[in-house]
């Protein structure tokens, strides 16, 4: 089978990888791709805000199946678009991505079905802003400002006070930072507890979950900085206890499917909640309607069951004669970014050390931003540059091998965190 890939970061470097390993693929395409992703499949030149040109490109090619990597092409109906010329594709429709693509959706969708979460309000104004303060509806400070559309990853603020509530608030509403993703907000109480993703396969009907992983999104170490696409992640099955997974399914994730098809929403693909563990319980942070990224670089390496089954099984309708199968090993992820990210990022910087890095053992290294410059020279090409990754018989074992071959790959600029998978962080 002809397999189709779309997006060109390390979440899809990942998934093509993965993909490869199973007999039953001939061929991957990959629309983008990148300078890495180009080693192992065939890249497309071709824009992803066009789903109708995606889908025609993968019926001309004799596409068998096609799984999307990042939300936008999600969010414009890349899904419906396939769908409609009767293409096998993993991915919600527009409507069930919505989750992901309005975070003042995703709220109100929840408090319809009383699934837990933040305490929040909306508001699309300054003054809006300051009456739900003097409301003291989100119990004082600091508070959490959301940008409803999507922003990268970059479009979450945590406030330590009112003053610097409504300068985040003026940039999103007033100045337009993030552009239309600002134009409506949402205001949160802030949640304390540990931070995990738990990701669920669906065809519709029936439900896997994945194994689950924790990111790290702020830019700095000791969760310091501003919020980025994730600078690191590590799975490992310790990470969250049978009877917890159970309650999450149970009081969080079917609840979710549920309420969709309550209002004509079928969500087919992958769903990600993203989740606050706090003394109360878990408690819903935000959903995504696909694979996380650097999560994704984690929980692959992890899984013994051949993915492209997994894929056509929720394309097919068949996931419930399916059981996913997973590795004892722990997994880690640290993200090499370039200098100035998340606001900017040095780009055309040469890189090393590619070679040595990927001879430790049990080391994946997936490209993200990167390409080939004229002389054929890898380069950067963005801000997440690389996902190093590396598999251990324990946490502590992936983590040491993880950051040996991150060290050893260089650019000008190069900045990551330390402290992933740390005890402490």
């Amino acid at each position: 089978m002809k397999v189709l890939v779309l997006g060109g970061g390390g979440r899809e470097a990942a998934i093509v990888w993965k993909t490869l390993q199973s007999a039953r693929v001939e061929r991957v395409y990959c629309a983008p791709g990148n300078a890495g992703i180009a080693r192992m499949a065939t890249c497309l030149d071709i824009d992803l805000k066009k789903p109708d040109k995606l889908a025609a490109v993968a019926k001309d090619l004799g596409i068998s199946l096609t799984v999307c990597g990042p939300e936008q092409p999600l969010v414009m109906g890349v899904s419906d678009a396939f769908t409609r010329l009767g293409l096998r594709f993993v991915g919600p429709s527009r409507a069930a991505a919505a989750l992901e693509g309005s975070k003042v959706f995703a709220k109100e969708f929840m408090s319809r079905h009383h699934i837990p979460t933040a305490t929040f309000a909306v508001c699309e104004t300054v003054e809006e802003a300051k009456d739900i303060f003097d409301s003291n509806l989100l119990d004082g400070f600091p508070v959490v400002v959301k940008a409803d559309g999507l922003a990268s990853g970059k479009g979450v603020f945590i406030a330590p006070d009112r003053e610097q509530a409504l300068d985040i608030i003026h940039g999103l509403l007033v100045e337009r930072k993030l552009g239309e993703a600002g134009r409506r907000i949402v205001l949160e109480e802030c949640l304390t507890g540990v931070e995990t993703s738990f990701l669920v396969f669906t065809d519709g009907k029936a439900m896997a979950p994945l194994a689950p992983a924790r990111d790290y999104k702020r830019a700095g170490d000791g969760d310091t900085g501003l919020n980025t696409g994730g600078m690191g992640a590590y799975s490992s099955p310790d990470l969250l206890d049978a009877s917890l997974q159970r309650k999450i399914l149970r009081h969080i994730v079917q609840p979710t499917l549920t309420g969709l098809q309550s209002e004509g929403v079928t969500f087919k693909g992958v769903l990600y909640v993203g989740l606050m563990l706090t003394e109360q319980g878990p408690r819903v942070l935000e959903y995504n309607a696909r694979l996380g990224d650097p999560e994704t670089q984690v929980i692959l390496p992890r899984l013994k069951t051949p993915f492209v089954d997994a894929l056509a099984a929720i394309a097919d309708g068949t996931l419930d004669a399916l059981e996913l199968k997973w590795s004892d090993e722990a997994a880690v992820c640290v993200v090499l970014a370039s200098e100035g990210y998340p606001e900017t990022a040095a780009t055309g910087c040469p890189i090393s050390g590619l070679e040595k890095a990927e001879l430790h053992p049990g080391v994946l290294l997936f490209h993200a931003a990167t390409k080939r410059d004229e002389s054929g020279q890898i380069v950067t090409s963005g801000g997440r540059v690389l996902s190093v990754t590396a598999l251990g018989d324990n946490l502590a074992q992936a983590r040491q091998r993880a950051y040996a071959a991150a060290a050893a790959v260089a650019f000008q600029g190069k900045r990551y965190r330390t402290d992933i998978a740390s005890p402490a962080s």
